[in-house]
């Protein structure tokens, strides 16, 4: 998801979208230790998009703030 994609959603909607893809690396975590994951630079993806998600969700509670 690209970050204008991102900052088009509300603050409700971003927090849904970490928690989503924190699950999903949690089980992308355990399958690659059980058996392997095909493409592991899925998880180096999923934790960047959420490190851009948590970016975007500062800069509207710091524009909510000011």
């Amino acid at each position: 998801m690209k970050a204008n994609e991102i900052r088009d959603l509300n603050e409700a909607e971003i927090r849904q979208r970490i928690a989503e893809e924190e699950r999903d690396i949690t089980d992308l975590r355990f399958r690659r230790s059980v058996t392997g994951l095909e493409n592991p630079i899925v998880l180096r993806q999923k934790r960047r998009e959420i490190a851009r998600m948590k970016t975007i969700l500062r800069e509207k509670s710091e524009e909510a703030g000011a």
